[in-house]
Parts: C-alpha cells; structure tokens; sequence
C-alpha cells in the first residue's frame, strides 16, 4: 500500500462519525497524547474537520475527523410516482424507487468527496447497531465513488470514554455489509406500505368527512406507518377494553386483631362474592360466632432480585415510572449523556453483561460520589459479601452492552434536573445489579372464623443489600403479631417505543394528559375501528414482529434481501387490494365519529342509514352499527337482524327518529313475544326496552357465563343470548356494620318467581318440555292456597303462578314479582364494598330456568324443591310435614330440634357441624349447601330461625 499524504508519509485517515458532537469527542480523545489538534469548517458549517497526527497499529497516521447527520441518503420513488395523483396506490408496491442525497445534505457529501481524494484509508465511527451499519454503507457509496482505492475499516465502540475509543481504533474490523441489508429491506418495506396505505385513506377520506373543526383540513395526512400504526392500536385496543367493561358491585369481608403486639389485618380466602345473599348469610355465621382459631403458621425466608441490566425500553419504563417523564424526552437526555460521555450507548436491546466487561473498574469511578459512592466502597469490599455478578435477561443485540456509567460525576453546571435523575437512575441502577439480593422473612397466619378462612401475612426485611443503593424499589412489609396454632381470639369484623408514541400525537391520531395517560381521538380509533372490521390485524403488532424476524434473518444471512423483499410485498400488495375493496368499512367506521362533509370525493361513497340525531350533544346522526363508539343504543342480544325504515316515530324527539324493523330469534325470546317488531330506539318502544332488560341479565343456558375475553367475535363485541325465563335475584340492600346486625332496606327485594309462559287457549305450557302443566296449590305460610302450574316430567321443575298467567300483558311484557318489577335490576350500594365496582370473575351468574333459585354460602345457586311433599315453593326445612313433626322420604323425622334431621341436598344420613365440631346451633337453622356444607343462621328479614329471607311471610312488603 502506498503512504502518502500529510505528516511526511503517514497514511491520510478520513474518520466519519455519526453526529458533530460525536466526532468532536472521537477527536478530542484520539487527539490527547500527541496534541496538536486543529479544526477548520467544511462544505456545511455544522459538519467541521478536525485534523491531528496518531498512531494505530504502530503506523503512523494523520487523521481527518468530520460527521454526517444521521442517514446521508433518502429512498425514494422515481419523479413520475412521487405525486399523489400520479399513479393508482397499488402501483407503488412494485414502482422503481432510488436511494438518493437530499439537496439539505449535499454539502455533507461534497465535503466527504473531498476529503476522501486526497485520503488513503476510510474510517466508520457510525454507531454500532443494524441502522448505524446501514448509514456507514452510505458514507462508502459517497467516499468510494469520489476514490475507489479507499481501504475500508469500521470501528466499534459503546461509550465516548478513552478506554473504548482507544480500544476500538487500534482493533478494527470492517464494515457488515448483511446488516446495512436488513435494513435496507426495512427501509423500502416501509416505504411501500406506507404510501400506498397513507395515499389510500388520505384520499378516500379526507374529503369525505369534516375532520377539522377549524375547517381547515384539506392538508391533514392520514398516514400509515408499519410501526406506527400497531402503536395506535394499542391505545385503541387498550380504550376499547376500558369501555366494554361491565362494573359489578361485589362484596367481600375482614377482620382484624388487636393485641399487645399490635394489629393484624386478617383477608377472606374467597377473596369476595359478586352475590349479596351469599356474603350477608356468610357474614351473620361470623358475626354470630366471631370466635378465630388459628390453624397454621408459616415462616420462610425469602428473597426479592435486584433487576436485570438496563435496556433502551426498561430505561424509559423506568424514567416513566419513577420521574413521570415520556419516553421521547428520556431518550433525548439520555443522547446527550452518552454524547457528553456520561453512560453507554443508549439505544440497545441488550440486557446482560460480557464476561470480558471491567465490572468492577465501573464501579471503582463512583467510590468518590458522595451519595453512593459509600455504598460502591463496599460492593468492592470481599468482606462486605455484597458482590454478585449481574444475572443474564436474555438478550443480546450483538452491538451494544446494557446501558451503564462511563464517567463519575457528581453533576455538572449545565444539567437540568432530568439530566441528574437519569444519570442517577443508570448509576443506582448499575450498582444494584452488581448486588445481592435482598433477604427478608416472611410470616403468613392462616385462622378459621365459622367456618370461613382467613389470612394476614407479615414482612421482615433481614438485609437490604442492593435495596440500600436502589432507592426506586421498596419491599416493605407489616409485622404480624406473635401466633401458634390452635391460638383463639375474638375478632372484629368489618364487611368492607417513543418515536411511534411521538408520531401519533403529532398525526392527531391519540391525546396525552397530564397524568401521562393515552387516549385515541376520534380519528384514530375511527381508523383502527375500519381496519378491524374489514379483518385485517394492521394495528396489531404480529404483521411488524414478523418484519423484525425477517430482518433478523437478513442480518445474520440465512434470507437474502430480495427474498424477503418479494415475500413482504407480494403479502402485503394482497392485503391492501382487498382493503381497497372493503373500502365501505372504512367509510362506515369514520362515519360514526365524523359528519358528512359537502365537497366533491374521487372514492364512490358509500350510503350510511341514518336512524335519528344523537340524544346526547343533539348533533351529529346515530346510524346502525355492531361496534359500540362513545354514544350508542345497545341492541338485544337476541336480535337476528334489523333494517333501518322510512316511518318516523311521531312520540320521541328531538327528531326524526326513524323506526327499526327488528328481526329476533325465537329460541332467545319468551314465547308471548313476536319474532318480528317495528321498534324505535327513541325511549318510547316499551318492547324493546323489556327484550334490552330480557338480553342484559339473562342467560339463556344454564351453564356459568364464561371470563371476559372468553367470548369475544372479530369485531370485540361480546356475544351471548337471552334466556327464556327470567329469574331475578335476592338483593335487598344492607349495611354491614361491626357487629350489628344488618339494616334491611325492603325497596331491595326482588321476585324470584319466573316469567309465566302460555298458549292461546290458557293452557299453560312447560317452556322447556313443551308439554301442558299440572295446577297445584302451595303449602307455604306465605303463599298457602296459592295455586301454581309444574311440569308433568319431575326431572324439569317448571314453575309458574296462576295468577301471573292470568294477569300476563297481552303485548307479550313481563310480569312483576310480588317483591317488585321481575325485570329491573336495582344496585344496592353497601359500606362493605371494596373499591366500588369490579368487572365479573370466572363465576357466572346463570339461573335455572326451570327451577327454584337459593344461594348457598358459597356463592353458588343451588336449584331444586322440596324433597318432602315436591312443593318448588320451598325447601325442606320449611315444609309443613316437617313442621308437624312427620318424617322425611328417608324416614326419619324432619323436625328442627332432631340432631338426625334430614336436609335438603345431604347424601348418605347426617353430619355435624364440620370444622365447628358436631354440635348443632340450637338458635339456628340448618341448609346444606352445594358444598355439603352445612349452613347456620336464620332470616335476616324478621329474625325467625326457622326460615330463610326466600321464604320469609314479611318478602315483598
């Protein structure tokens, strides 16, 4: 090779960094031996040269120092493409595109041409990922076509300190050029989707729907990004989620206990009941017999980990979490530490450590810190046994290390309070992993109150170790008083990505508030609502996950550039024809949140039915949807069909409100209903309003209603059909107090009788059987003489009362329980509800159509008759037999007093109280439960212990 050039025949090196600021800190190390360093501009102002003589491999150099800004070149389409107008969207999948210099970077590249004339040697000083390799191929298609004899080298660095600098340049390696493919590949993928997809929708709905209130909207893009758009949908999915949740009050219950030591709080196993019967009966067994017996002790030692070492995304989680500050603003501080020479390289993936890395030379710069630099003196103390090598995340980029300190500070003059809290988080943060972990004790005490399980646990911190220097976690902990089992004590209780984030906001597609919470706009989740009805997961995150992958696959060379490329495309290409072609959906969806606007569109439109003017802000139109959006009229479940008519309803306003021709399927409406009904959803179709009550709390199987998103269609909507026979629950509305007995508010109790089913002829029909029903009287106090109709087959157990079948409205509406409307729901709040409200667990709340409904202790329904006389008006313990002393059909007395009385549910004879021993409750009256547990109490209506509140002569009143 010849040498020539400067410094009397030193190799000319032209270094090219990534950023000015980098290349000045490249300059400066390289520079510090020899000294000597000069600066002059070049071509652009902000991209200067910097000149001095160095060393590497024993040779002598003059070195060159300049910088780009990032990427050099542009992908493009060719001229006659890049107009809007120019070409049908779908022509851009395959368009020739060029990569090219900006005419804002053309001063940079006449500079590199320059400078690479007169050099011998091409140095890369670009950042050490997949995007920095891509830029550094750029830097040699500009250098290499001004000077083909260049010899190319790459250094690779991670931190702006001496030691890396010095290392990097006296080991070079040279460039790869299978990761400048990936992203490549990327970069064109991209390009490709998104304008093909931006000019889609900007052009088919922009002039359509009125999306500025200004008015001045004829510039707004409705762009489409890869990475983008699944970041939108995201915050749409999560939104979606948040208003498709059903509250439901629940109730749970807790105790306490006070001693010498101090009080510990004891929770219910069961956690809480969604039924109101279930907890007051649950709760009256423990108030009755508070007494706790303490069943189990446990103590184990336990340890909590310090975290793994510091990625890009658990830095900005982290910065979010502990200073509330977003991700674009951490990640703009963090590059100006890493330029200044304070961290590592903050864009990486990687979060465990070399075996090759000087840990601990890391940690000996922040001994003189006077915050932890004590705390760093004895994690390299080998008495301390504080020491532990970081534990292995999973992940390794290949490029960079986790993010850790390159250079001690202890705050410098032009920081801002978000520059020290970020250098103090990767500080502590890098501590912490070099530590052991913390070590506590933990105590958890199991008791028994009636029957029902309680526990407290306790926390001891033994030794804090890395809790001491990571001052963001806390493991506190309660101590718990001192236990032993079969201890006994009174209780008290008590019912009781940040560019994509970036992108969004400034495309108006979600809003952020102050609490740093996201919320889509109405444009955004119009556009992510269009794509999902037309199938298409484009906002879902699997279409760029496999991108990644591929990608992945081009960096490492087992898929070449144009293989993906082809695949990609030709997928996509398909995708965006057939979106095309679903264009109405699109159209629908933007239509439920944007009014019609007048100007002329190039797209056909659509027709959208309009059914009335919204109710809400009376001014915009509500039209017939499945998905729900900000303001809707839920639907019936059982409705098969509906159509959108000219006849206006001449009651409801403001107006028109246009009437509906509804369509239902009969298996999940009452018989007495049509199949068929002209309703309007304006508030004055008492039918509709019966069949919304009808579909919302019923069930027409028999089985539990499954866990949120068990159930979910394509579209979100959560589907599910009427029951037949409506069965309200029991809720009267109570208080629970500490160790009173609960005030009874009689406006909360609800009939537990079914809808009565008949033909036109008055026979009266089994809705499950389909056979005619036999007439009998009830034997009950409250309803002796009463007559009811049951079904001939003793399996089925349909019920009805004469007089509600008799009394039936003509139109087919529900008929009202003696305990109030059957088919309204009242909600009674209770001062032993926790946190309000929460969404329905893996328990359903299914009735049997068929039979009589009691909840048990466990929270179950427990259905059936009496099993003395088959009377379905009461259980057992109530028959009139019993009462009289006569026996049961096991034959042995069902008296109450009777320690051999039979129950209700009880398989093989009897059985004492269980854990309470086998001693029966004198006062109280005994029900077995769907456990086979036996449950004590009486009626908390009036008192009485020979009945429950189903039962109670007072229900209704």
């Amino acid at each position: 090779m010849h040498h020539g050039g400067g410094g009397g025949g030193a190799i000319r090196v032209l270094n090219v960094a990534e950023k000015p600021s980098v290349a000045k800190s490249v300059a400066e190390i390289l520079s510090r031996p020899s000294g000597g360093m000069r600066s002059r501009e070049g071509r652009s102002r902000y991209n200067r040269v910097f000149e001095f003589d160095y060393s590497i491999g024993g040779r002598a150099c003059h070195m060159l120092v300049t910088s780009v800004t990032g990427h050099l070149m542009e992908l493009e389409f060719d001229d006659r493409f890049r107009r809007w107008h120019s070409c049908d969207p779908a022509d851009l999948f395959h368009a020739p595109v060029r990569k090219s210099v900006p005419q804002d970077k053309q001063d940079i590249k006449r500079t590199l041409e320059e400078e690479a004339r007169k050099c011998q040697w091409l140095l890369l000083w670009l950042d050490c990922d997949r995007e920095g390799e891509n830029i550094a191929y750029e830097v040699i298609d500009i250098c290499a076509g001004a000077n083909s004899r260049l010899n190319i080298w790459r250094a690779r660095f991670s931190a702006l300190i001496d030691r890396e600098i010095h290392e990097a340049v006296q080991h070079l390696d040279r460039p790869n050029k299978l990761f400048a493919d990936a992203v490549d590949a990327r970069q064109e993928i991209d390009l490709r989707i998104g304008a093909s997809f931006t000019r889609f929708q900007t052009m088919l709905l922009k002039d359509a729907f009125v999306l500025d209130d200004t008015g001045d909207d004829r510039n707004i893009i409705l762009s489409y990004g890869p990475c983008q758009f699944p970041t939108l949908g995201f915050i749409v999915e999560r939104f979606w989620e948040i208003q498709a949740h059903e509250p439901e009050e629940f109730w749970t219950i807790n105790c306490s206990h006070t001693s010498d030591e101090g009080t510990a709080s004891f929770g219910w196993i069961r956690g809480h009941l969604f039924d109101y019967s279930s907890a007051v009966v649950i709760y009256e067994m423990c108030v009755e017999e508070p007494m706790a017996t303490v069943q189990n002790v446990r103590n184990q030692e336990k340890l909590k980990y310090p975290p793994y070492p510091l990625s890009t995304i658990e830095l900005q989680k982290r910065a979010s979490r502990y200073f509330r500050m977003s991700s674009e603003h951490t990640m703009k501080v963090a590059e100006e530490l890493y330029q200044a020479g304070f961290i590592s390289y903050p864009r990486t993936e990687t979060d465990n450590f070399s075996p090759n890395t000087d840990l601990h030379s890391i940690v000996h710069e922040q001994v003189a810190h006077p915050n932890w630099g004590t705390y760093a003196q004895r994690l390299l103390d080998p008495e301390a046994r504080l020491w532990r090598n970081p534990s292995n995340g999973g992940h390794d980029d290949k490029a960079h290390p986790p993010i850790h300190p390159t250079k001690f500070s202890a705050g410098e003059t032009n920081w801002t309070d978000n520059h020290k809290k970020l250098y103090e988080l990767v500080v502590r943060h890098f501590l912490a992993c070099c530590s052991q972990p913390a070590v506590g004790a933990e105590t958890t005490v199991e008791i028994d109150i009636a029957g029902e399980q309680f526990n407290a646990s306790g926390r001891v911190v033994l030794a804090k170790n890395y809790l001491d220097v990571y001052r963001f976690d806390s493991w506190g902990g309660t101590l718990l008083p001192t236990y032993i089992i079969g201890q006994q004590a009174g209780i008290g209780t008590d019912a009781t990505m940040h560019d994509h984030i970036k992108k969004l906001l400034d495309r108006c597609y979600a809003t952020k508030d102050a609490n740093t919470r996201f919320s889509p706009t109405n444009l955004g989740e119009a556009l992510v609502m269009g794509y999902d009805e037309m199938g298409y997961e484009l906002w879902k995150p699997y279409l760029r996950s496999m991108m990644e992958a591929d990608m992945k696959s081009v960096s490492i060379g087992t898929k070449s550039k144009s293989e993906v490329l082809e695949n990609c495309l030709q997928q996509m290409k398909a995708c965006f024809l057939d979106a095309r072609a679903n264009k109405v959906k699109l159209f629908d969806a933007m239509g439920t949140f944007f009014a019609r606007s007048s100007r002329p569109v190039n797209e056909t439109q659509n027709s959208i039915e309009t059914v009335r003017p919204c109710a809400a802000c009376n001014e915009s139109e509500m039209f017939l949807k499945q998905r729900p959006c900000r303001n809707v009229v839920w639907l019936p479940r059982s409705l098969s069909g509906a159509a959108v008519t000219d006849q206006v309803c001449p009651t409801c306003a403001p107006g028109p409100v246009y009437k509906i021709q509804f369509k239902f399927r009969r298996r999940d409406i009452p018989p007495n209903f049509d199949v068929d009904h002209l309703g309007c959803i304006g508030g004055c179709d008492d039918i509709l309003k019966e069949l919304m009550e009808l579909s919302r709390f019923g069930s027409h199987s028999q089985t539990a209603t499954p866990a949120r998103n068990q159930s979910q269609t394509a579209s979100g909507v959560r589907q599910g059909s009427s029951r037949q026979d409506l069965h309200t629950s029991f809720h009267p509305a109570v208080q629970f107090t500490n160790g009173q007995t609960p005030v009874v508010n009689p406006q909360g109790f609800r009939s537990t009788h079914t809808q009565s089913s008949g033909n036109a002829s008055g026979q009266v029909q089994c809705t499950s059987c389909r056979e005619p029903c036999v007439l009998r009287t009830a034997n009950t106090e409250a309803n002796r003489g009463r007559k009811f109709y049951k079904c001939q087959n003793l399996a089925c157990g349909f019920f009805a009362w004469e007089d509600d079948v008799e009394n039936s409205a003509p139109r087919g509406r529900g008929v009202r329980g003696r305990g109030g409307r059957s088919s309204t729901r009242q909600s009674s709040a209770s001062a032993g509800r926790r946190g309000g409200t929460q969404g329905r667990g893996r328990r359903g709340r299914g009735r049997n159509a068929d039979g009589m409904m009691f909840v048990a202790a466990t929270g179950e329904p427990v259905h059936g008759s009496c099993f003395i006389c088959g009377d379905p008006t009461h259980f057992a313990n109530n028959s009139a037999p019993r009462g009289r002393g006569g026996r049961g059909r096991r034959g042995r007395s069902s008296s109450r007093q009777s320690s051999e009385s039979a129950s209700a549910g009880r398989r093989g004879g009897t059985q004492g109280r269980g854990r309470r021993g086998r001693g029966r409750n004198a006062d109280g009256m005994m029900f077995v439960a769907a456990t086979g547990e036996p449950v004590y109490g009486s009626c908390f209506i009036c008192g009485d212990p020979t009945h429950f509140a189903n039962v109670c002569p007072n229900l209704g009143r």
